[in-house]
């Protein structure tokens, strides 16, 4: 079976012999233990009823047994010298024990069709077989007799025989048609979904699978194209990431290159040399920068990545970012605002949240004109710390501010405030934040300065 539409119709085709088979065989128990008692009485109140009938009379009971076989019954009347006449239609077994004879002459009545052998496949209501009657005593002209009596089956029941076999056959015909028809409704979107993987494999994301279902093979088709539009956001992504890397490297590189050149000119003066020299190192720089944080988002963007948590104050450790970058914030001669608590503990990773405030604040001051100023709060909640930090800065355009947080983006209206940066730190910022299953939003305006709101739960 090399296709699922083949496996499908093959096991259910299976499936409904195997259950037809043990259906057969459970309506044969049921008969036996059943329905056999019950039809062994009936015909039997049926014989004494002709044996009654030949005691009130006392007639000659041949025309009548004749009446009686012509209305769809088999009869067989047998002296105790063995010597017997049939009724009706014939036996097809006409073997009778002698034995059996001279006891129902005796008086006895004889229960052969509850007796009847049971058989795994034969029921014995249909087994036109002379041991398989009612047996009961008569009496005619002062001789006794015995009078054996079973259904006609095929008077009383062959059209019905005929039409529930008929009946039986369409059954089990359409069934099987209609397996074939309905497998290709369920497997037509799977194949769909097959070939749509083999488009996807060649690079291909647009996919219009065409499927209209409510049921799981409708989900797993409505799952497979939101997989494709990720698959394919995540390719332009990458190839974003790629094209911006190749530009951020090609960059300084380019710088470097060509001033190095000029380096090896001897028609430059020593001043025009530092500077060179100067424009080189903070391309080298840039660069360091630029794997340093490239470096930083692959650890943070394996699934497995373990962050190393522990408890400790947060205030305390903003008011140690604020000490090593005393010198930039003094130098723009900028007004640093507090608002700490005593303490605010966290559990949570210290080296991490410490590249968060340092991410954070040094975009502050690199961004906040001379004389500016830099807040930060932090506000103890009953399950979370509210960090907020703001500048009197540039800002960030309402169009620009819902992708700053993409790894390099960079529009024009806020390249002046990410100059000199690789456009990672507020990614790698977000990404810490989210890693400790916290959020962070920003508010800002040209020319009006910035707010970054940080909520961490506490443990």
């Amino acid at each position: 079976m090399k296709t699922l539409y083949l496996r499908i119709v093959i096991t259910t085709v299976f499936v409904m012999i195997i259950s037809s088979v043990f259906a057969f065989i459970l309506s044969n128990v049921y008969y036996q233990y059943y329905l056999k008692p019950a039809n062994d009485q009936k015909i039997t109140q049926m014989a004494k009823e002709i044996q009654f009938f030949n005691q009130t009379e006392n007639k000659n009971v041949d025309p009548y047994l004749k009446s009686v076989g012509n209305l769809g019954y088999q009869l067989y009347v047998a002296d105790a010298n063995g010597n017997g006449t049939f009724y009706g239609e014939a036996f097809r077994e006409k073997k009778l024990d002698a034995g059996v004879v001279q006891q129902v002459i005796s008086g006895e009545v004889y229960h052969g069709i509850k007796n009847f052998p049971t058989t795994l496949f034969i029921t014995g209501f249909f087994d036109n077989d002379l041991r398989n009657t009612i047996g009961v005593p008569i009496e005619e002209q002062g001789k006794n007799y015995a009078l054996f009596i079973r259904p006609n089956l095929d008077v009383q029941f062959g059209e019905m025989r005929i039409f529930f076999a008929l009946l039986l056959v369409l059954t089990v015909l359409l069934s099987i048609l209609c397996v074939f028809v309905s497998t290709r409704y369920i497997v037509k979107p799977i194949i769909r979904l097959t070939d749509a993987t083999k488009i996807i494999s060649k690079g291909n994301y647009k996919v219009d699978l065409k499927v209209n279902r409510q049921d799981e093979i409708g989900k797993l088709a409505s799952h497979f194209a939101q997989m494709t539009k990720n698959l394919e956001q995540l390719e332009e992504m990458r190839q974003e990431f790629v094209s911006n890397v190749s530009h951020e490297i090609q960059s300084p590189l380019a710088a470097i290159q060509g001033f190095s050149k000029t380096l090896q000119s001897k028609n430059i003066s020593e001043k025009q040399k530092d500077k060179y020299l100067a424009i080189i190192e903070e391309e080298a720089k840039r660069m360091s920068q630029l794997s340093k944080h490239l470096l930083t988002l692959a650890s943070l963007d394996k699934e497995d990545h373990q962050l190393d948590k522990s408890t400790f104050d947060i205030a305390e450790q903003i008011k140690q970012v604020l000490f090593m970058t005393e010198w930039s914030w003094q130098e723009k001669e900028l007004a640093i605002e507090l608002d700490l608590p005593s303490s605010a503990y966290i559990f949570g990773d210290q080296k991490l949240l410490y590249q968060v405030w340092t991410n954070l604040f040094t975009n502050a001051i690199k961004y906040t004109p001379v004389g500016g100023t830099v807040s930060i709060h932090v506000e103890a909640l009953p399950e979370l710390h509210h960090i907020k930090i703001t500048d009197t800065g540039v800002g960030i355009s309402k169009d620009d501010l819902p992708f700053i947080f993409n790894r390099f983006y960079k529009a024009d209206k806020v390249r002046t405030r990410t100059e000199g940066s690789s456009g990672l730190g507020l990614s790698i910022t977000k990404k810490i934040i989210d890693l400790h299953n916290g959020s962070i939003h920003v508010k800002s305006e040209l020319h009006k300065g910035t707010v970054f709101h940080i909520y961490l739960p506490r443990m």
